[in-house]
């Protein structure tokens, strides 16, 4: 059977079905989430606004709701980079996919000045704590380790908490401050999945196809920092469940329904809308040019800093930047077009910016 061939905007559009942006929103946070398998979230208010937008209600009220609820936590399950996920999901993704970002830890421990020891030793007065369903924030917690001895100046703090992360102990639950509070996993996620390694591998290629596609394998092995022997091995147990399109010579795989959801609301996936920086439709992917003309990808990232601005997106395609300059009354959108803005889009970014979760 022959790949039938896409064109790149028609892939941009049919990301924008497959993560919810456009077409039918998940019934709430927790399916949101669920749905990308791991939402990125440096930045926590934007990755609030970004699930929020994928749901029936668009509330980020509802998603600080998950979160108080436990049912979405946050934590470093991949690539060594702070992720919303399903509570369920944390557990065996961290087995799956933490070691490789622990096999860095060790030149990093000497860069900071710390032992396995002293990361030890933190734990234990971490798990005293917080035993009990106590949850402390971020400086709350830094505070305790430092008065009973542990050494976390600088970047010392930082890396135990990831660490301790990383390794399952604490994770980033309730709403707490403007952040998260850490609590104890094992406590807050009572009901862990584990499958076993394989199944793992199969879950982790599904789902990210299911919730990105189209996209590659090389897409998955960058987004989720796994090796690509891994990610060819996860995808072929599950492939007879995934579509595929030839994209310029290029095998993309999908869920078998984006293309028809796609049919049904082609009109609102190809009109306006603004992301929040570091927004799954630009970081879900190895190669973004379907969405952001690589021309124009420093604008999005400038300097190469790491730092993803929001981006205004029309025709599945980002053509600008957007931000909020002033506070409460005097509050109000600037943007920057990589060239010019289509006709109409200028004019309606406050209103969309205002409306925005």
């Amino acid at each position: 059977m022959s790949t039938p061939p896409v064109p790149p905007s028609e892939v941009a559009l049919l990301r924008l079905v497959a993560q919810r942006v456009a077409g039918p929103p998940a019934p709430d946070a927790t399916a949101a989430v669920r749905g990308l398998l791991a939402v990125q979230a440096q930045d926590l208010p934007g990755a609030l606004t970004s699930v929020a937008l994928r749901t029936a209600g668009r509330s980020r009220a509802d998603v600080e709701a998950a979160m108080e609820a436990g049912s979405v936590v946050r934590s470093w399950p991949m690539r060594g980079t702070l992720h919303l996920t399903a509570a369920e999901d944390l557990p065996w993704m961290l087995d799956l996919l933490g070691s490789r970002a622990l096999a860095g830890a060790a030149k990093r421990r000497e860069v900071v000045g710390l032992t396995l020891d002293d990361l030890e030793r933190s734990r234990g007065v971490a798990v005293a704590a917080l035993t009990g369903g106590r949850r402390l924030g971020r400086r709350e917690l830094l505070a305790t380790l430092a008065d009973a001895g542990c050494d976390v100046t600088g970047q010392k703090g930082y890396h135990t908490l990831w660490f301790l992360s990383q390794t399952g102990t604490l994770v980033l639950g309730p709403p707490h401050a403007g952040d998260q509070a850490f609590v104890l996993l094992d406590e807050w996620i009572p009901a862990p999945r584990r499958p076993a390694h394989d199944e793992a591998l199969a879950e982790l290629a599904l789902r990210y196809f299911t919730g990105h596609g189209p996209a590659t394998v090389a897409d998955l092995v960058r987004w989720g920092g796994t090796t690509v022997r891994d990610a060819r091995a996860g995808l072929a147990a599950v492939r007879d469940r995934l579509a595929a399109v030839d994209v310029r010579g290029v095998e993309m795989l999908m869920d078998p329904e984006t293309p028809d959801r796609l049919a049904a609301c082609r009109a609102e996936a190809e009109g306006l809308h603004l992301l929040p920086g570091f927004d799954e439709v630009v970081l879900g992917y190895a190669d973004r040019t379907c969405t952001v003309p690589a021309e124009h990808a420093d604008r999005i990232v400038p300097g190469g800093n790491g730092v993803f601005r929001p981006t205004v997106v029309t025709g599945g395609r980002a053509v600008g930047t957007w931000r909020w300059t002033g506070t409460g009354a005097k509050r109000t959108v600037t943007t920057e077009p990589f060239t010019a803005f289509p006709d109409g889009v200028a004019e309606r970014v406050p209103e969309l910016a205002a409306q925005l979760p």
